[in-house]
Protein backbone atom coordinates (compact mmCIF):
# COMPACT_ATOMS: atom_id res chain seq x y z
CA UNK A 1 0.00 0.00 0.00
CA UNK A 2 2.68 2.17 1.14
CA UNK A 3 5.42 0.57 2.26
CA UNK A 4 6.87 2.94 4.72
CA UNK A 5 5.90 1.59 8.34
CA UNK A 6 8.41 -1.56 8.06
CA UNK A 7 10.77 -3.06 10.50
CA UNK A 8 14.57 -2.55 10.75
CA UNK A 9 15.01 -6.38 10.04
CA UNK A 10 19.11 -6.08 10.71
CA UNK A 11 17.88 -4.76 14.34
CA UNK A 12 15.53 -7.34 15.77
CA UNK A 13 16.32 -10.78 16.82
CA UNK A 14 15.41 -13.82 14.97
CA UNK A 15 12.41 -14.18 17.48
CA UNK A 16 11.03 -10.97 17.14
CA UNK A 17 11.06 -11.48 13.85
CA UNK A 18 9.21 -14.94 13.55
CA UNK A 19 7.01 -13.28 16.02
CA UNK A 20 6.62 -9.76 13.55
CA UNK A 21 6.16 -12.13 10.31
CA UNK A 22 3.54 -14.36 12.15
CA UNK A 23 1.06 -11.50 12.44
CA UNK A 24 1.66 -10.61 8.77
CA UNK A 25 0.63 -14.15 7.94
CA UNK A 26 -2.05 -14.06 10.18
CA UNK A 27 -3.74 -10.64 8.16
CA UNK A 28 -2.92 -12.28 4.65
CA UNK A 29 -4.94 -15.07 5.98
CA UNK A 30 -7.82 -12.59 7.05
CA UNK A 31 -7.89 -11.09 4.07
CA UNK A 32 -8.11 -14.28 2.22
CA UNK A 33 -10.95 -15.21 4.17
CA UNK A 34 -12.92 -12.54 4.04
CA UNK A 35 -12.04 -11.11 0.16
CA UNK A 36 -10.69 -13.88 -1.49
CA UNK A 37 -7.55 -13.85 -3.49
CA UNK A 38 -8.25 -9.82 -4.13
CA UNK A 39 -7.93 -9.02 -0.21
CA UNK A 40 -4.81 -10.70 -0.02
CA UNK A 41 -3.13 -8.63 -2.76
CA UNK A 42 -3.45 -5.36 -0.86
CA UNK A 43 -1.33 -7.22 2.44
CA UNK A 44 1.14 -4.24 3.46
CA UNK A 45 3.47 -4.36 6.42
CA UNK A 46 2.21 -0.58 7.49
CA UNK A 47 -1.15 -2.31 8.34
CA UNK A 48 0.68 -5.11 9.98
CA UNK A 49 2.36 -2.61 12.08
CA UNK A 50 -1.04 -0.82 12.83
CA UNK A 51 -2.27 -4.44 14.32
CA UNK A 52 0.57 -5.19 16.62
CA UNK A 53 0.45 -1.90 18.08
CA UNK A 54 -3.38 -2.18 18.85
CA UNK A 55 -3.12 -5.92 19.92
CA UNK A 56 -0.19 -5.01 22.58
CA UNK A 57 -2.47 -1.99 23.62
CA UNK A 58 -5.82 -3.84 24.18
CA UNK A 59 -4.44 -7.25 24.94
CA UNK A 60 -6.95 -9.18 22.86
CA UNK A 61 -6.51 -13.39 22.95
CA UNK A 62 -4.64 -14.05 20.00
CA UNK A 63 -4.64 -17.46 18.62
CA UNK A 64 -1.26 -19.03 17.38
CA UNK A 65 -1.42 -21.42 14.47
CA UNK A 66 0.62 -22.68 12.23
CA UNK A 67 -0.14 -23.27 8.21
CA UNK A 68 1.09 -23.54 4.78
CA UNK A 69 0.90 -21.28 2.01
CA UNK A 70 1.19 -20.27 -1.35
CA UNK A 71 4.32 -18.41 -1.09
CA UNK A 72 5.97 -21.10 1.71
CA UNK A 73 4.30 -24.08 0.17
CA UNK A 74 6.92 -26.31 1.51
CA UNK A 75 7.19 -26.07 5.22
CA UNK A 76 4.71 -24.85 7.93
CA UNK A 77 4.74 -21.10 9.35
CA UNK A 78 3.51 -19.60 12.25
CA UNK A 79 0.39 -17.19 11.76
CA UNK A 80 -1.43 -15.13 14.83
CA UNK A 81 -5.07 -13.62 14.87
CA UNK A 82 -6.86 -12.27 17.18
CA UNK A 83 -10.51 -10.10 17.12
CA UNK A 84 -8.47 -7.18 15.71
CA UNK A 85 -7.37 -8.99 12.68
CA UNK A 86 -10.43 -8.56 10.73
CA UNK A 87 -10.90 -5.14 12.01
CA UNK A 88 -7.40 -4.32 9.86
CA UNK A 89 -8.16 -6.63 6.93
CA UNK A 90 -10.86 -4.18 6.81
CA UNK A 91 -8.68 -0.76 6.92
CA UNK A 92 -6.15 -2.25 4.91
CA UNK A 93 -8.43 -3.52 1.99
CA UNK A 94 -10.74 0.03 2.16
CA UNK A 95 -6.99 1.67 1.78
CA UNK A 96 -5.75 -0.05 -0.82
CA UNK A 97 -8.62 0.46 -2.90
CA UNK A 98 -8.36 4.34 -2.42
CA UNK A 99 -4.99 4.26 -3.34
CA UNK A 100 -5.91 1.84 -6.78
CA UNK A 101 -8.48 4.52 -7.66
CA UNK A 102 -5.97 7.76 -6.80
CA UNK A 103 -3.11 5.52 -9.29
CA UNK A 104 -6.17 5.78 -11.82
CA UNK A 105 -6.84 9.60 -11.52
CA UNK A 106 -3.11 10.08 -11.79
CA UNK A 107 -1.77 7.51 -14.36
CA UNK A 108 -4.59 5.86 -16.04
CA UNK A 109 -3.16 2.55 -14.86
CA UNK A 110 -5.95 0.66 -15.96
CA UNK A 111 -5.08 -2.80 -13.67
CA UNK A 112 -5.39 -0.52 -11.00
CA UNK A 113 -8.76 0.69 -12.14
CA UNK A 114 -9.64 -3.23 -12.29
CA UNK A 115 -8.40 -3.87 -8.87
CA UNK A 116 -10.08 -1.04 -7.45
CA UNK A 117 -13.60 -2.19 -8.93
CA UNK A 118 -13.37 -5.92 -7.93
CA UNK A 119 -12.74 -4.52 -4.52
CA UNK A 120 -16.00 -2.21 -4.56
CA UNK A 121 -18.21 -5.64 -4.19
CA UNK A 122 -16.05 -6.66 -0.96
CA UNK A 123 -16.34 -3.22 0.55
CA UNK A 124 -19.77 -3.26 0.43
CA UNK A 125 -20.25 -6.55 2.04
CA UNK A 126 -18.42 -5.50 5.13
CA UNK A 127 -20.10 -4.79 8.50
CA UNK A 128 -21.84 -1.74 9.40
CA UNK A 129 -18.25 -0.02 11.42
CA UNK A 130 -16.67 -1.23 8.63
CA UNK A 131 -18.93 1.10 6.24
CA UNK A 132 -19.08 3.61 8.63
CA UNK A 133 -14.91 4.26 8.41
CA UNK A 134 -15.37 4.01 4.64
CA UNK A 135 -17.68 6.95 4.66
CA UNK A 136 -15.57 9.15 6.69
CA UNK A 137 -12.09 8.67 4.74
CA UNK A 138 -14.43 8.89 1.72
CA UNK A 139 -15.35 12.45 3.14
CA UNK A 140 -11.66 13.36 3.93
CA UNK A 141 -10.59 11.70 0.83
CA UNK A 142 -12.62 14.41 -1.28
CA UNK A 143 -11.35 17.29 1.08
CA UNK A 144 -7.68 16.07 0.03
CA UNK A 145 -8.30 15.71 -3.47
CA UNK A 146 -10.29 19.56 -3.65
CA UNK A 147 -6.65 20.59 -1.86
CA UNK A 148 -4.94 18.75 -4.36
CA UNK A 149 -6.78 20.61 -7.29
CA UNK A 150 -6.40 23.93 -6.05
CA UNK A 151 -2.53 23.07 -6.15
CA UNK A 152 -1.99 24.19 -2.62
CA UNK A 153 1.26 24.64 -1.24
CA UNK A 154 0.47 24.14 2.40
CA UNK A 155 2.44 21.40 3.17
CA UNK A 156 1.09 20.82 6.58
CA UNK A 157 -2.43 21.50 6.28
CA UNK A 158 -2.20 18.71 3.03
CA UNK A 159 -0.12 16.17 5.17
CA UNK A 160 -2.84 17.14 8.10
CA UNK A 161 -5.65 15.83 5.55
CA UNK A 162 -3.93 12.82 4.76
CA UNK A 163 -3.02 12.45 9.15
CA UNK A 164 -7.03 12.58 9.38
CA UNK A 165 -7.70 9.63 7.66
CA UNK A 166 -4.88 7.79 9.26
CA UNK A 167 -6.12 8.63 12.51
CA UNK A 168 -9.26 7.28 12.01
CA UNK A 169 -8.37 3.90 10.43
CA UNK A 170 -5.93 3.83 14.28
CA UNK A 171 -9.57 5.04 15.87
CA UNK A 172 -10.70 1.60 16.64
CA UNK A 173 -12.50 2.44 19.98
CA UNK A 174 -13.85 5.35 21.66
CA UNK A 175 -12.33 4.89 24.89
CA UNK A 176 -10.03 6.43 27.53
CA UNK A 177 -6.99 5.62 25.19
CA UNK A 178 -9.27 7.09 21.89
CA UNK A 179 -7.55 10.78 22.53
CA UNK A 180 -3.76 9.39 22.18
CA UNK A 181 -4.71 6.94 19.56
CA UNK A 182 -6.41 9.81 17.09
CA UNK A 183 -3.08 11.75 17.48
CA UNK A 184 -0.82 9.17 16.98
CA UNK A 185 -2.73 8.60 13.78
CA UNK A 186 -2.82 11.87 12.62
CA UNK A 187 0.93 12.20 13.16
CA UNK A 188 1.72 8.85 11.30
CA UNK A 189 -0.54 10.15 8.30
CA UNK A 190 1.19 12.83 7.92
CA UNK A 191 5.20 11.33 7.74
CA UNK A 192 3.20 9.02 5.59
CA UNK A 193 2.20 11.94 2.98
CA UNK A 194 5.05 13.60 3.34
CA UNK A 195 7.32 10.54 2.63
CA UNK A 196 5.62 9.40 -0.22
CA UNK A 197 5.18 13.15 -1.46
CA UNK A 198 9.51 13.49 -0.88
CA UNK A 199 9.69 9.91 -2.62
CA UNK A 200 7.74 10.67 -5.73
CA UNK A 201 8.54 14.76 -6.34
CA UNK A 202 10.50 13.62 -9.70
CA UNK A 203 8.22 11.60 -11.09
CA UNK A 204 5.86 13.66 -10.34
CA UNK A 205 7.25 16.81 -11.70
CA UNK A 206 8.11 15.08 -14.62
CA UNK A 207 4.74 13.78 -15.56
CA UNK A 208 3.18 17.08 -14.52
CA UNK A 209 1.34 16.19 -11.58
CA UNK A 210 0.29 17.30 -8.07
CA UNK A 211 3.28 17.61 -5.46
CA UNK A 212 3.20 20.13 -2.54
CA UNK A 213 7.34 19.64 -2.67
CA UNK A 214 7.27 21.21 -6.11
CA UNK A 215 8.56 24.68 -4.83
CA UNK A 216 11.06 23.93 -2.22
CA UNK A 217 12.64 20.92 -4.42
CA UNK A 218 15.69 21.87 -5.89
CA UNK A 219 17.06 24.38 -3.61
CA UNK A 220 19.84 24.21 -1.29
CA UNK A 221 17.87 23.91 1.89
CA UNK A 222 15.78 21.54 0.95
CA UNK A 223 16.78 17.86 2.31
CA UNK A 224 18.03 19.74 5.22
CA UNK A 225 14.86 21.54 6.02
CA UNK A 226 12.63 17.55 4.70
CA UNK A 227 14.78 16.27 7.37
CA UNK A 228 13.79 18.56 10.10
CA UNK A 229 10.15 18.34 9.16
CA UNK A 230 10.10 14.37 9.11
CA UNK A 231 12.23 14.23 11.98
CA UNK A 232 9.54 16.45 14.19
CA UNK A 233 6.47 14.58 12.96
CA UNK A 234 8.10 11.07 13.88
CA UNK A 235 9.28 12.89 17.51
CA UNK A 236 5.72 13.89 18.18
CA UNK A 237 4.74 10.42 16.58
CA UNK A 238 7.09 8.64 19.08
CA UNK A 239 5.99 10.61 22.13
CA UNK A 240 2.05 9.44 21.75
CA UNK A 241 3.60 6.01 21.03
CA UNK A 242 5.21 6.28 24.61
CA UNK A 243 1.85 7.12 27.00
CA UNK A 244 0.48 4.16 25.38
CA UNK A 245 0.61 1.84 28.07
CA UNK A 246 1.87 -1.08 25.59
CA UNK A 247 4.31 -4.01 26.65
CA UNK A 248 3.71 -7.10 24.48
CA UNK A 249 5.97 -6.63 21.01
CA UNK A 250 7.15 -3.09 22.50
CA UNK A 251 10.13 -3.83 21.26
CA UNK A 252 9.27 -4.83 17.99
CA UNK A 253 7.02 -1.60 17.59
CA UNK A 254 9.90 0.59 18.75
CA UNK A 255 12.04 -1.04 16.32
CA UNK A 256 9.44 0.13 13.63
CA UNK A 257 9.00 3.33 15.04
CA UNK A 258 12.29 4.73 15.85
CA UNK A 259 14.56 2.79 12.97
CA UNK A 260 12.45 1.04 10.41
CA UNK A 261 10.54 3.75 9.49
CA UNK A 262 13.34 5.76 8.12
CA UNK A 263 14.65 3.11 5.41
CA UNK A 264 12.99 4.51 2.52
CA UNK A 265 13.58 7.71 3.70
CA UNK A 266 17.66 6.87 3.61
CA UNK A 267 17.22 5.25 0.34
CA UNK A 268 15.98 7.85 -1.55
CA UNK A 269 18.15 10.55 0.22
CA UNK A 270 21.33 8.67 -0.86
CA UNK A 271 20.12 8.11 -4.30
CA UNK A 272 19.27 11.59 -4.82
CA UNK A 273 22.87 12.17 -3.48
CA UNK A 274 24.40 10.08 -6.02
CA UNK A 275 22.89 11.55 -8.58
CA UNK A 276 23.79 14.97 -7.66
CA UNK A 277 27.39 14.17 -7.24
CA UNK A 278 27.52 12.02 -10.68
CA UNK A 279 25.66 15.26 -12.50
CA UNK A 280 28.52 17.10 -10.87
CA UNK A 281 31.44 14.37 -11.87
CA UNK A 282 29.99 14.80 -15.66
CA UNK A 283 29.84 18.43 -15.60
CA UNK A 284 32.89 18.48 -14.02
CA UNK A 285 34.53 16.38 -17.31
CA UNK A 286 32.97 18.28 -19.86
CA UNK A 287 34.55 21.67 -18.25
CA UNK A 288 37.70 19.76 -18.42
CA UNK A 289 37.16 18.30 -21.89
CA UNK A 290 36.26 21.85 -23.46
CA UNK A 291 39.67 23.37 -21.49
CA UNK A 292 41.87 20.38 -23.04
CA UNK A 293 40.22 21.03 -26.86
CA UNK A 294 40.80 24.82 -25.81
CA UNK A 295 44.42 24.57 -24.99
CA UNK A 296 44.89 22.14 -28.44
CA UNK A 297 43.02 24.21 -30.92
CA UNK A 298 45.56 27.23 -29.69
CA UNK A 299 48.59 25.34 -29.37
CA UNK A 300 47.86 24.40 -32.96
CA UNK A 301 46.83 28.04 -34.25
CA UNK A 302 50.15 28.95 -32.58
CA UNK A 303 52.16 26.60 -34.41
CA UNK A 304 50.26 27.48 -37.78
CA UNK A 305 50.92 30.59 -37.24
CA UNK A 306 54.86 30.32 -36.36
Amino acid sequence: MFGYIVVNKGELKFREFDVYHSYYCGLCRALKRRYGITGQLTLSYDMTFLLMLLTGLYEPKTREYECRCAAHPLEKHLARENGLTDYIADMNLLLSYYKCRDDWEDDRKLHRLLLAWRMEGRIRSMGAEAREKAQAIQSLLEELGEAERQESRDVDLMAGKFGRIMAQVTLWRRDEWAGVLDAFGFCLGKFIYLMDAYEDLEEDIKRGRFNPLKERFGTPQFEDEMQTILTMIMSECCRYFEELPILENAGILRNILYSGIWSRYELVRERRRREKAGAAGGTLREGRRSGEDGSAGEAAEGGAGE
